[in-house]
């Protein structure tokens, strides 16, 4: 993806994927983002949320079409923790860059039990 330009604010394609994380990850029930070795890595010595496993394309009507893969904590219900993080990038990319989602397709990867 190219930067995305939005009445004269232009954002780089990894801040985009960035705010998509965050959002993801902020949902009650997602373990993780992308490879769960990595994002608990990432997470254990403070680096920036990983963006593994986050697409991002822009089509013709300058709408975002998001491909997202998650690992959900045992015990949750899967469709309405995917239903959560469609609605949770939804609202996290119109507010913090105005951007328009024209698709957003969650695939669970797996489920994390505890220890």
């Amino acid at each position: 993806m190219t930067d995305l330009n939005i009445e004269g604010l232009t954002v780089a394609p990894g801040v985009i994927e960035t705010i998509i994380s965050l959002a993801a990850c902020d949902v009650a029930g997602v373990a993780g983002i992308g490879d769960p070795a990595t994002s608990s890595i990432r997470t254990f010595i403070g680096g920036k949320p990983s963006t593994q496993g986050v697409d991002v394309e822009m089509d013709e009507n300058n709408e975002l079409h998001v491909s997202i893969r998650i690992f959900v904590e045992s015990g949750h219900v899967l469709p309405d923790v995917a239903a959560n993080v469609r609605k949770a990038i939804v609202d996290a990319l119109s507010t913090q860059v105005g951007a328009k989602a024209g698709s957003i397709d969650v695939y669970i990867d797996g489920i994390q039990f505890e220890d």
